[in-house]
Parts: C-alpha cells; sequence; structure tokens
C-alpha cells in the first residue's frame, strides 16, 4: 500500500460500529488516513445452556443427523467449551468426526482445525444462508436428510425454511445471542455526529449492527434524521445480508466489497469515498 492509497481516506470521519474487531477497525482506517469514530453496536452474550446443545455428542454417537451444518467460528468455540463442562475433549471431537460437517466459510473452518477437525465441506462466498442452501443441495441433496444447525447471533428462518421445503428435517441449537452493548453512549453520540452533518462515512460489518443503530435511534426519537443524514454520506456494507437489513431501514449502501471481509470493506470505500462524496453533494 503506497502513500496515495493510505490517503484516500484523509480527512474524512469514519463511523465504525464494529465491537470484537474494534481495534483492528481503528487500525484499519487510521491506516488510510481517516479519522475513526467508534460506536461499538453490539455484543455477543451466551445463550442460557440448555439440553438441546449438551445433547449433541451422543445424538451425534448416535448417528442421529446426515449433516452438521456450522456457522461461525465464535459458535464452534463457544459450543465446545459449553460441551467440556459435561464430556471430555476427546469425546466431543470424536463425535464430531461422525457427521460430515458444513463450514459456513474461513472463520469456522480455521475453528475446528483449532481442535483437529476439518470440514468436508464448505460454503463459497458471499457465504449467505443462500449459499448454504445451494452447497447442502450439491453435495448431499436433501430429500430425508436429518440436519443439525448451529444458529448465530438471530434465528434464520430463511435457511431453516429452505432445507425443510428441500425435504429435509432440521434441529437448531443457538449458542449466542447478540443484543446491545451494555454502554449505548458511543452509539448515541455517534447517531447524534451523523445527524448533524459530522461525519463523512458509515461502516457496518454486520446486519444486527443497523438493527442495533435504529433501534437506538426509534428509542431516542432521532431515526428520521438519522436516515436522513445517512443517505448524504458514505455508506459501506460488508455484504448482501449486511445489505438487505440496512434495504430495511430505506438505506441503500454505496459500498459493497467483491468478497465479504472488514479489510475488504475498507479497501473498497477508501477507493470510493471521495467520489461518491462528490455526487452526493452535487445533487
Amino acid at each position: 500500500m503506497d502513500s496515495s492509497e493510505k490517503a484516500n481516506l484523509a480527512g474524512l470521519k469514519v463511523v465504525t460500529f464494529e465491537s470484537r474487531r474494534a481495534k483492528e477497525m481503528l487500525e484499519l482506517i487510521r491506516r488510510y488516513g481517516g479519522e475513526p469514530i467508534t460506536a461499538p453496536a453490539m455484543r455477543e452474550i451466551a445463550v442460557s445452556e440448555s439440553s438441546a446443545t449438551l445433547e449433541l455428542v451422543p445424538q451425534l454417537e448416535a448417528g442421529k443427523f446426515d449433516l452438521l451444518i456450522l456457522t461461525t467460528g465464535v459458535g464452534i468455540r463457544t459450543l465446545n467449551e459449553r460441551l467440556k463442562a459435561q464430556y471430555s475433549q476427546a469425546r466431543i471431537v470424536s463425535a464430531l468426526q461422525k457427521v460430515p460437517i458444513l463450514a459456513r466459510g474461513p472463520k469456522p473452518v480455521t475453528a475446528l482445525k483449532e481442535l483437529g477437525l476439518q470440514a468436508e465441506f464448505t460454503v463459497p462466498e458471499p457465504n449467505t444462508w443462500r449459499e448454504v442452501l445451494v452447497t447442502v443441495e450439491r453435495v448431499i441433496g436433501l430429500g430425508r436428510k436429518r440436519v443439525a444447525l448451529q444458529e448465530y447471533g438471530i434465528a434464520n428462518p430463511e435457511l431453516v425454511a429452505g432445507l425443510q421445503r428441500r425435504g429435509a428435517s432440521v434441529e437448531t441449537f443457538s449458542i449466542y445471542k447478540w443484543a446491545l452493548p451494555e454502554d449505548i453512549d458511543p452509539l448515541r453520540a455517534a447517531i447524534k455526529k451523523i445527524s448533524n452533518g459530522e461525519a463523512d462515512v458509515a461502516l457496518f460489518t454486520n446486519g444486527a449492527q443497523g438493527d442495533h443503530l435504529f433501534q437506538v435511534a426509534i428509542e431516542d426519537d432521532s431515526e428520521e434524521g438519522l436516515r436522513r443524514a445517512l443517505k448524504n454520506i458514505v455508506v459501506g456494507s460488508v455484504g448482501p445480508v449486511c445489505t438487505e437489513v440496512l434495504q430495511q431501514f430505506g438505506i441503500e449502501p454505496d459500498v459493497v466489497p467483491e468478497h465479504p471481509k472488514m479489510g475488504s470493506l475498507i479497501a473498497a470505500v477508501a477507493a470510493s469515498a471521495r467520489a461518491v462524496l462528490s455526487r452526493k453533494t452535487s445533487r
């Protein structure tokens, strides 16, 4: 990256709603010359332990499922820690080896490798529920198949319904869910800055960030001002699922990278932010 590339965001105020990887996001924004405004919009909280999760090991050992779909690296690590409270690590790994595993993307692949496991099947980018369905149909078909699905953050009724329409029986288990951060003052401050024209770029790396942003704005009676202001700045979305959420609030992202990754999002926004702002200010 040369100096001209780094300067693409120079002088621009960039709002990021990232939480878990906030430090990395701030470093990337600064590397491109931008001035970051950090407003974490979500946190991952563990779902209360349920018998459905703890029964997964004996169910896998008994051959109850034809396919296990693992959707996130965080979910796999959390699942493993939860199961270790009742089973040995060796037994958990052995049980997971008894069923074909489909990983939704590179992060669950990495988490599986940490356990000495590998996914038989992987989902291509952009790693949405649609690609999951296409991949499952391609590799095993679905008629009368028994599928265990690890949900992430929020339920995914589209994926479950899609699997069921194709003849599969589906059992879901949730490991964690997304909630607002305990301290929402930074989020409120970001809403105010955006609404007052004190931000140039807003970056969304997860659809739940959009949900939570507007949840707080609605509670503070600042929804309409936020929506109008977002239409006057550069809005970057990490991928199609995130874009769909923003569109539900009437926001059409200006930049969506080819690859649904944080680094790709920053690079794409840096490359086009000034042109987008110029177009919007000349309307």
